[in-house]
């Protein structure tokens, strides 16, 4: 009988930050076990070297301690031997992400990337895991959230948990501290959601409006097979938005006005922001977690691995992320609509839409995507956002050139059906929306997926019934997805984006060809002076509305320690701003259009 590998993780020192993991082989590799700590992990496409965070690691065998040898940036072999050995790594746990490991005197939070060393070759064998209490005085009232099977456990508590092998292992994201916890059904299958940092949370509205989402998400593809409970574990900041996808569960970061408090309501368009986000991790149940790249099948977690398809499994992903909240009636048409224009316009306000496709953004996730600079809007383009308008303009075009009998919905169900157990090839979605629609797309994916042209939506939502309007941004917060404010003149255009920092204001974005850029201002620039009046990222947008187009400005900055001035002539707003509006002459076929679009897709 195969023996497990046996893991124990203790928050061994709160205050120094340092997790304690112990690792027993049974049966190591007699001529000398390889153990092996991966570079990133699935769902965040960048080399991140967690073996850096390894502060001492030791062996033993036979009540001696064995030579271990560093053979590479995270990889280490162990001296021959025939026993059981037994591995002791301490883990400096300091990184407040989704991707990482945290631990303090409040909370431990560990990614299983970061902490579970992997022993070569024997990959597949069954885990035992431990989850230890930190020291006293702490953890008195820590609970654990993790959705690991349980052994040995009480429900939420420490003990013993298991996984099959160590791919499962890695997949089980880890919480412990004072939870706030609430659970629903979906389709009879458990949900959990764990929140650490804020008490006071409306969970009674918060698990009804999830388990609407989570069942909408049911109705496209069905209940994986292997999915019998599933956890969302949030972990709740005053600023902070993001999440990591798992197999079972998801690890979400959110700001705390996101969340309804008891007795107290919310902002709903944040409210909104949080249901998206979690509707967003919980698509990927279906579309990254078990329908993958080929190329991730199976993963290797040594070096980079190289997809074009991100646009399909993030991008893809954020198109449904919003439209499952009007399906499921969470959210109003209107409020959906405000979504889109916020997402048209980040696309349109992107220099880089013209540089870059969202195949080759896929390919240079690892260097470019997770690694931006002061140049990157010129740069590149979001797989995930103009991924998503790909997706909204194939569902819309599918629908309008079939007369409703082919949607997106039928595309990614097929794929589902397809690619599931052996991984979608790169051109994978693109050979399945051909065949089952009967339409020649080559075209479109040239143009828009492997192109660089901008997507035709405004002729696609008008067959909806829907206006998609530009116009110029009312200042540097103006996100777009409404009409704005008609008695708001629109402010002159220089380019730029001012952040302040401290006491200090900073260029943080220049423009491709703008004014600023033209002058010779750049990223980093320190500002100091509008004609001679002190400039700040406060009264920017007020400055910009007293000039016009055609002025001539001398803005002041310091360069690291040199003093520059720039004369810039400000120039005419780009209509870079769109928002969506409900044509009310529309006729019935176009309403229709837009109810089916919008209404949950039938079950096949």
């Amino acid at each position: 009988m195969t023996k497990p590998h046996r893991y124990q993780v203790e928050p061994a020192n709160p205050g120094a930050h340092l997790f304690r993991v112990t690792l027993q082989i049974a049966e190591p590799d007699p001529s000398g076990q390889l153990l092996r700590l991966p570079v990133w992990t699935p769902g965040s496409y960048k080399i991140r070297d967690y073996s850096r965070h390894i502060v001492a690691i030791d062996a033993y065998a036979d009540d001696r301690e064995l030579e271990i040898v560093k053979v590479d940036k995270s990889s280490w072999r162990l001296e021959a031997t025939q026993s059981p050995v037994k591995v002791v790594c301490e883990i400096y746990a300091w990184d407040l992400s989704v991707r990482g490991a945290h631990l303090d005197t409040t909370h431990a939070y560990f990614n299983g990337v970061c902490v579970f060393l992997s022993v070569v070759g024997q990959e597949s064998r069954p885990s035992v895991v431990e989850l230890l209490p930190p020291p006293d005085p702490f953890g008195d009232e820590w609970r654990v959230a993790t959705s690991m099977r349980p052994l040995d456990a009480g429900r939420y508590g420490f003990g013993t948990y298991q996984v099959d092998d160590y791919e499962e292992l890695i997949d089980h994201p880890v919480e412990m501290g004072q939870l706030s916890i609430g659970e629903f059904d979906v389709g009879g299958i458990p949900h959990v959601i764990a929140i650490r940092g804020e008490e006071h949370v409306d969970m009674g509205r918060i698990c009804a409006d999830l388990a609407r989402v989570c069942g909408e998400q049911m109705k496209l593809f069905g209940p994986p097979q292997d999915l019998d409970r599933y956890f969302f574990l949030l972990f709740v900041l005053d600023n902070g938005h993001g999440g990591l996808e798992h197999r079972w569960s998801s690890s979400l970061v959110c700001r705390r006005s996101e969340l309804p408090r008891r007795g107290e309501g919310c902002d709903e368009k944040e409210y909104r922001d949080f249901l998206g986000l979690c509707s967003h991790e919980y698509f990927h149940l279906w579309n990254v977690k078990r329908m993958k790249p080929e190329v991730f099948v199976p993963y290797d977690l040594r070096t980079e691995c190289y997809t074009g398809l991100l646009w399909v499994f993030e991008g893809v992903t954020s198109y449904y992320d919003d439209l499952a909240l009007v399906r499921s009636g969470l959210i109003s048409t209107e409020s959906y609509l405000e979504v889109l224009g916020r997402m048209i316009t980040r696309v349109l306000r992107t220099r880089g839409r013209f540089r870059q496709s969202v195949e080759d953004s896929s390919i240079d996730a690892w260097v470019k995507f997770y690694q931006q600079d002061a140049n990157s809007s010129n740069a590149i383009v979001s797989y995930y956002a103009k991924g998503a308008l790909i997706a909204l303009t194939l569902d819309l075009f599918l629908r309008k050139e079939t007369d409703g009998a082919c949607t997106l919905d039928d595309v990614m169900r097929e794929c589902w059906s397809r690619f599931r157990e052996t991984g979608m090839p790169e051109r994978g979605l693109e050979s399945v929306a051909r065949r089952i629609s009967g339409i020649d797309l080559d075209n479109f994916f040239e143009r828009y997926v492997r192109g660089t042209a901008d997507l035709p939506l405004a002729e696609l939502l008008r067959d909806c019934g829907i206006e998609l309007r530009l116009r110029p941004a009312e200042g540097q917060l103006d996100k777009g997805g409404c009409a704005g404010n008609a008695e708001i003149k629109p402010a002159s255009w220089l380019g730029a984006m001012l952040t302040a920092t401290g006491n200090n204001n900073y260029f943080s974005l220049v423009h491709a060809g703008s004014p600023a850029e033209v002058a010779g201002i750049a990223s980093g620039d320190e500002a100091v002076a509008f004609d001679g009046r002190k400039l700040t990222a406060a009264d920017l947008d007020r400055t910009l509305r007293d000039h016009y187009p055609g002025d001539v400005v001398t803005i002041s900055v310091f360069r690291r320690d040199e003093f520059m001035q720039f004369p810039v002539t400000l120039a005419e707003p780009p209509d870079d701003t769109c928002f969506l509006v409900i044509d009310d002459n529309a006729g019935d076929v176009a309403v229709g259009k837009r109810s089916a679009w919008m209404s949950p897709p039938d079950s096949k």
